[in-house]
C-alpha cells in the first residue's frame, strides 16, 4: 500500500461526504425562506445551464464561486436564495438530439437528470425545491404570457424583412447570434433572407438600457462598455435629399453635417426599399439585380468591416444635395445596411475612409471642405487618405471657417430652419428577431384569423402545448407547420377557422425571465409573486460569463424594464452585481467545450480524490475571474494539504470549548503564542477580503500558509490552540463544505458549521496588514491613502477618490486612466 492509499484510508472522504449530504437534506439546510428580511436577504444568482450534455470543468468553477459566495453569506446570517434550473429549449439541445437521432424532448431530460446528479454530488447549496425547467409546460406557460403582455404593449410585432439565416440549422438568428459572420452554435456563413418575422421592441429600451448602466457600479466595465458599444447612440442630423427627376425623398442620417458640401454621391443598401421604387433603366437595373443576389450571400460582419474591398453599382440615377442644389451620383453599396440609420449614406470621400477608397475604385469626385486648421490647405491631388478629424469649413458658403461643435451647430439649425433636415439620434440596436423555424422551443401563442387578424391566446387556454411530433427535422420552415391536428384551432375572438403561429421562440426569451420563476415556482396563478419579487430582488450577486455581455445580459435588463413598467416589479435592474468568471481551459490553452470533445468531468476526479479536494483544486488555480489552464496535477498539492496537514488538525484539539468572540491579550501571551495569534487574525482579515472580492485562490493560499505555521507545541494556551483550529475551520467551511462540517462536528458543535457565524478577527492584532499608497493627479502628489496590504486596484482607486484633497483635483474633472505601482503609488490622470 502507498503513502498516498494510507492515509486516504484515514480520511475517508466517500463516507464523509455522503453523511453530511444526507445530513444537509435532512436539515434542508439550503432551503430559503420563502419570505426573507429584505433588509438581510442575498440573492446568489448562477447563470441556469444548456443541457446539452453532463457538467464539465467550465461549468464546475461557475457553480462553485456560487457555492462558496451562497455558503459564506449564510455563516454571515443572511436569508439565502440560490437556486438552479435549465435553459432546457433551443438549437444546442436540438443539434445534439438530431446528431443522435434522439428525441430532443428525451435527450434533454436524460440530460438534465445526469448533470443534476453531477451537481449534487458536488455538494453544490442548491435549493432544489425551486429548480425551473423551461421546457416543462408550468415554467413555458409563463413564457408564453410574458409574449402577451409584450404583444399587447405593442412590444412584440410581425413583419417581414430581411433577417440574418443560417442555412445548416435552417433557422433566423438574431443579430447576438452572429459571431464575424457566422452562426455561433455550428459555425456556418450566415446570409440574409426575406422573410416575416416576429420582434420585440427593444430599441423602445435603448436609452434606457445605455442610461441606466450608471446605476449598476458593480457592473464590470468592459461589459458596460460592450453594452454601450454595442446599442450605438449616436446624436446628429438627418438630412433629406431628393430624387433627380422623382418626387421621392431620400434622408440620409449622419453625424458629421460640417462635411454636407463635400458629398459626391450616395449610396443605398441591397435591400433598401426605395429601390423598388426607382424607374431604372434596363442596363442598370440588371446590374442592381445582380448585385442584390450577390450582397444577399454576404454577412453583415463582412459587409460592414473596416477591412476588405468594398465594392458596388452605379444606379444610373442621381440624388440632388438641398444644401447647395448640386448633382451627386446615386450608387447601390452593400456597406450600408438598411437596419441602420435610413439604409442610405452621403458619400464624403475626403473626410471619410472607406468613401474615399469607393471615390478612387470608381472613379467619383472628391471634394475637400475642412482642413486641419487655418493655415494647412489639403489638396485633393496630393491625398493619399481621406482627412476625418474635425478642422475649419472650407468651400462650403456662409459656414466657412466654422469648425467642431461650432459647425455641427450652425449646420443643424440652418437644415432645421429650411426644413430640409432635423436633429435625430441613432441606434446600432436593432429590434430582436426572437421567432425560430425550429421545433425545440416554446410555443408563440398567437392566433391568426382572415378576420380579426393576429389574436393571443386567452390566459385561461395557456400554456399552448408543443405537441410530441417523429418529424422535427428542421426544413427551413417550422415543423410545427406541418401538424394539421396542432396548426388549426378556432379563432378566440369570433370562433371562425383559424391557424396557429407556427414558428418558436427564441431560447434567450426563457433566460431572460427565469430568475424571477425561482422566486415562486410552484405558482400556478401569476408568473410569480409581486410581493415575493419586491422582498427577494434585486439580484445580489449573478455571476457567469462575459460571452452573454450583448445577448442574455441586454435581454435580461430588458424584460425587467418592460416588467417595472407594467406593473409587475418595482425594480428597473435585475442585479445588483455582475460577476464574469474566467473561462477554464484545457492544458493546451483552448476553451473546454463539448463541441470540441476536450472537456475534462469532474466526477471521476471526484471519485478519486474526493470532492472537497477537487472543489479546492478549483479554487486554487488562479483568481475567479483569470482563465484557467486546467490541469489534474494541480490536485496533488491540495491532496497533500488536505491529508497531511489540515485533516489531522483535529488531533490537536483540546476540547476548551474557547469564546468564539474573546480577543487574547497579547501581553498575556508568549512570543510563540503572539506570533501565531497575530497571523490567524491576519489570517480571518485577509481571507474575509479574498472572498469579498471572489479570490478564493488568495483565501486558499492564506489557510495554507497559516496551517503551516501551527506549531501546537509552541502554544501553551489551550484555548488560544482551540480557537486556532475552530476558525481554521470556519474559513475553509465555504470552499471545503463536507471537511468543515465532519470538523465542526468532531470539536463538540451540534449545530451546522454554516449557521454558526463567520469568524471575527481582532482589530488590535492585525498590526502590518495595512499600508500606505501615495496617491498622485497629473503625476503630483496630491494625498496618502491607507489600505487593506492585499486591497486590489479597485478598492485602492474607491479610497482614493473618497479623498477630499482627491476629490479637489477630480470634481469636474474627466478621469483619463489610472496607473498603479503595486503596493506604492496610484497616478490619476485627469482632462
Amino acid at each position: 500500500m502507498t503513502v498516498r492509499e494510507k492515509a486516504m484510508r484515514k480520511y475517508d472522504f466517500k463516507t464523509i461526504e455522503q453523511k453530511w449530504q444526507d445530513k444537509w437534506n435532512e436539515q434542508k439546510l439550503f432551503e430559503a425562506p420563502v419570505k426573507p428580511d429584505p433588509n438581510n436577504k442575498f440573492y446568489m444568482l448562477v447563470m441556469f445551464a444548456y443541457p446539452s450534455g453532463d457538467i464539465h470543468m467550465g461549468h464546475f468553477r461557475n457553480y462553485l464561486i456560487g457555492d462558496a459566495v451562497a455558503r459564506r453569506q449564510m455563516m454571515l446570517g443572511k436569508d439565502i436564495l440560490h437556486p438552479f434550473g435549465w435553459d432546457a429549449f433551443g438549437l444546442p439541445a436540438e443539434r445534439a438530439a438530431i446528431k443522435r437521432d434522439l428525441h430532443p424532448e428525451k435527450w434533454t431530460l436524460q440530460n438534465i437528470s445526469v448533470s443534476k446528479s453531477t451537481l449534487q454530488k458536488a455538494g453544490i447549496s442548491f435549493d432544489w425545491t425551486r429548480e425551473v425547467n423551461s421546457c416543462m409546460p408550468d415554467y413555458y406557460k409563463w413564457t408564453q404570457w410574458m409574449f402577451i403582455q409584450l404583444f399587447n404593449k405593442g412590444v412584440a410585432y410581425r413583419k417581414r424583412g430581411f433577417v440574418n439565416w443560417c442555412p445548416e440549422d435552417k433557422t433566423v438568428l438574431a443579430n447576438e447570434q452572429v459571431k464575424d459572420g457566422k452562426c455561433e452554435r455550428c459555425g456556418t456563413a450566415v446570409v440574409k433572407k426575406d422573410q416575416i418575422q416576429w420582434y420585440f421592441k427593444i430599441t423602445d429600451y435603448a436609452d434606457r438600457l445605455i442610461d441606466d448602466l450608471d446605476k449598476l457600479p458593480d457592473w464590470p466595465e468592459n461589459v458596460k462598455t460592450m453594452q454601450r458599444e454595442w446599442i450605438g447612440r449616436s446624436h446628429g442630423l438627418e438630412i433629406d435629399f431628393t430624387i433627380d427627376g422623382s418626387d421621392k425623398t431620400l434622408p440620409v442620417f449622419t453625424t458629421r453635417q460640417d462635411t454636407i458640401f463635400g458629398v459626391t454621391y450616395m449610396a443605398v443598401s441591397p435591400e433598401a426599399d426605395i429601390l423598388e421604387h426607382l424607374k431604372l433603366e434596363s442596363e442598370y437595373a440588371e446590374k442592381v439585380e445582380a448585385y442584390k443576389k450577390l450582397a444577399a450571400g454576404r454577412s453583415d460582419i463582412e459587409r460592414v468591416s473596416a477591412t476588405g474591398d468594398k465594392d458596388g453599382v452605379f444606379t444610373g440615377k442621381y440624388a440632388i444635395n438641398p444644401f447647395n442644389g448640386e448633382k451627386i451620383e446615386l450608387w447601390v453599396a452593400d456597406y450600408v445596411l438598411a437596419g441602420y440609420g435610413t439604409g442610405a449614406v452621403m458619400g464624403v470621400p475626403a473626410h471619410d475612409i472607406r468613401d474615399f477608397a469607393f471615390a478612387i475604385k470608381y472613379n467619383i469626385p472628391i471634394k475637400v471642405v475642412i482642413h486641419p486648421d487655418k493655415k494647412t490647405r489639403l489638396k485633393v491631388e496630393e491625398m493619399e487618405d481621406a482627412f476625418v478629424e474635425y478642422g475649419p469649413m472650407v468651400n462650403s458658403g456662409q459656414f466657412d471657417g466654422l469648425a467642431g461643435d461650432d459647425a455641427l451647430e450652425a449646420v443643424s439649425n440652418f437644415a432645421e430652419e429650411k426644413g430640409i433636415g432635423r436633429r435625430k439620434v441613432n441606434y446600432k440596436l436593432k429590434d430582436w428577431s426572437i421567432s425560430r423555424q425550429r421545433y425545440w422551443g416554446c410555443p408563440i401563442p398567437i392566433i391568426h384569423c382572415e378576420k380579426c387578424g393576429m389574436v393571443p391566446v386567452p390566459e385561461k387556454d395557456l400554456p399552448v402545448l408543443l405537441p410530441k411530433v417523429e418529424n422535427y427535422i428542421p426544413k427551413g420552415r417550422s415543423p410545427l407547420a406541418d401538424v394539421p391536428e396542432y396548426m388549426n384551432v378556432k379563432c378566440p375572438k369570433c370562433g371562425g377557422e383559424a391557424q396557429r403561429d407556427p414558428d418558436t421562440m427564441d431560447t434567450f426569451v426563457c433566460s431572460s425571465w427565469y430568475f424571477l420563476r425561482y422566486l415562486d415556482p410552484h405558482n400556478d396563478l401569476e408568473p410569480y409573486s409581486k410581493e415575493l419579487a419586491n422582498l427577494w430582488m434585486p439580484v445580489d450577486l449573478y455571476v457567469g460569463g462575459i460571452t452573454h455581455a450583448t445577448g442574455h445580459l441586454i435581454y435580461f435588463r430588458f424584460f425587467t424594464k418592460f416588467l417595472h413598467d407594467i406593473g409587475w416589479l418595482d425594480y428597473e435592474e435585475p442585479a445588483k452585481i455582475l460577476f464574469n468568471l474566467g473561462l477554464v481551459m484545457d492544458a493546451k490553452g483552448e476553451v473546454m467545450s463539448k463541441s470540441k470533445g476536450n472537456v475534462t468531468s469532474p466526477i471521476p476526479l471526484m471519485n478519486e480524490h474526493g470532492i472537497d479536494i477537487t472543489r479546492l483544486a478549483m479554487y486554487f488555480t488562479a483568481p475567479s475571474e483569470k482563465e484557467v489552464l486546467w490541469n489534474n496535477e494541480t490536485l496533488v498539492g491540495v491532496e497533500k494539504f488536505v491529508i497531511n496537514r489540515f485533516y489531522p488538525i483535529i488531533k490537536e484539539y483540546r476540547k476548551t470549548k474557547p469564546n468564539l468572540k474573546y480577543y487574547f491579550k497579547q501581553d498575556e501571551l508568549s512570543r510563540d503564542e503572539k506570533e501565531i495569534y497575530l497571523k490567524l487574525n491576519q489570517t480571518i482579515k485577509k481571507v474575509s477580503v479574498s472572498y469579498d472580492h471572489l479570490h478564493f485562490n488568495t483565501a486558499v493560499a492564506a489557510l495554507m500558509e497559516l496551517v503551516r505555521d501551527f506549531d501546537t507545541s509552541k502554544i501553551k494556551n489551550d484555548e488560544l490552540n482551540d480557537l486556532i483550529i475552530i476558525k481554521t475551520i470556519q474559513m475553509i467551511a465555504p470552499l471545503a463544505p463536507h471537511l468543515a462540517e465532519e470538523l465542526w462536528e468532531a470539536v463538540g458543535f451540534e449545530k451546522s458549521v454554516f449557521k454558526r457565524g463567520w469568524p471575527d478577527y481582532d482589530p488590535e492584532a492585525i498590526i502590518g496588514d495595512t499600508i500606505n499608497i501615495a496617491v498622485q493627479i497629473n503625476g503630483k502628489l496630491r494625498d496618502t491613502i491607507e489600505v487593506s496590504v492585499d486591497a486590489d486596484e479597485k478598492t485602492i482607486e474607491k479610497e482614493a477618490l473618497k479623498s477630499p484633497k482627491i476629490q479637489k483635483y477630480t470634481d469636474d474633472k474627466k478621469i483619463i486612466k489610472k496607473i498603479h505601482v503595486k503596493g506604492r503609488l496610484l497616478n490619476i490622470v485627469v482632462k
